[in-house]
């Protein structure tokens, strides 16, 4: 009896965590019968203290570099995958799906692409130390733990804050976010996803205390994603912030991505499928 190809999954950092915070989910995953990898980006290291020993590596690197690192690794794949990303990862992630290369695609506090026009004010408090020095645009950013606790991981208690950020935070290049910033104006942003093109599901999950990419931020998303005629469908966790996906309640999360494949039919073979 020919035993089923397992569904790959390729998880896709943000900005400033490093693809080792995918470990997890990449674990969890794996014990349900997928088949995982969390690649980083462009110019990221094999773990986090060394990309921060090498912030020049990542200077630099746009959306579509990323996209582009992502799409090639898919292409090396068995069959498509089921693509999950967070932040900009959820941008790339999104990019990717409408490109008709994944087979399903999770979105967590996804940044914005092009004419998503909903910008909180809080949202854009979050960007304005990177926003506010234009030389940054070729170069890197990387938060400092007041900053990280104060729009990253608002929801969490510090000392859990200051320790995730020691264990995934990296420098992070700046390009991506100045390039989503001026999506509206630039008619060929690399921010922009086919959000027509015929899709499989697609989930959008927000924080209602997100202060880096709002829950509003997402559900202007969801707004636009919706009139597409694949299923899209939308989850807001009201008491979580930004670091949901790798803070302590990830579970909580990363179940409710597992349930929503499940449902739409994109779960692991039951071959090799496990409780």
């Amino acid at each position: 009896m020919t035993t089923p190809t397992p569904v790959p999954v390729v998880f896709v950092h943000g900005l400033w965590l490093h693809a080792s915070s995918w470990t997890p989910w990449v674990e969890l995953f794996a014990s349900r019968g997928y088949q995982p990898v969390a690649p980083g980006w462009p110019g990221d290291a094999a773990t986090a203290e060394e990309t921060r020993a090498h912030p020049e590596a990542v200077a630099g690197v746009g959306i579509d570099d990323v996209t582009e690192h992502h799409a090639a690794l898919i292409a090396a794949l068995p069959a498509p995958p089921v693509v999950v990303g967070h932040s900009f990862g959820g941008l790339i992630a999104q990019k990717l799906h409408g490109m008709g290369l994944s087979r399903a695609c999770v979105a967590l506090s996804p940044a914005q692409f092009k004419g998503n026009l909903v910008l909180p004010p809080v949202q854009l408090r979050s960007a304005w130390p990177v926003l506010s020095h234009p030389g940054l645009r070729k170069g890197t950013w990387s938060h400092s733990p007041d900053s990280f606790s104060r729009s990253f991981a608002n929801a969490v208690p510090r000392a859990e804050s200051d320790h995730l950020l020691a264990a995934h935070g990296i420098p992070s290049p700046a390009r991506p976010l100045f390039q989503a910033s001026a999506a509206t104006f630039a008619p060929r942003s690399e921010a922009r996803v086919d959000t027509r093109r015929e899709r499989s599901p697609l989930l959008l999950i927000a924080g209602g205390r997100d202060r880096t990419v709002p829950e509003a931020t997402v559900r202007g998303a969801y707004r636009i994603q919706r009139r597409n005629p694949g299923e899209t469908e939308l989850v807001t966790f009201p008491d979580r912030g930004h670091s949901m996906g790798a803070d302590s309640g990830w579970a909580e999360v990363a179940h409710t991505a597992l349930d929503f494949l499940s449902r739409n039919d994109v779960g692991a073979p039951a071959a090799t499928a496990q409780s």
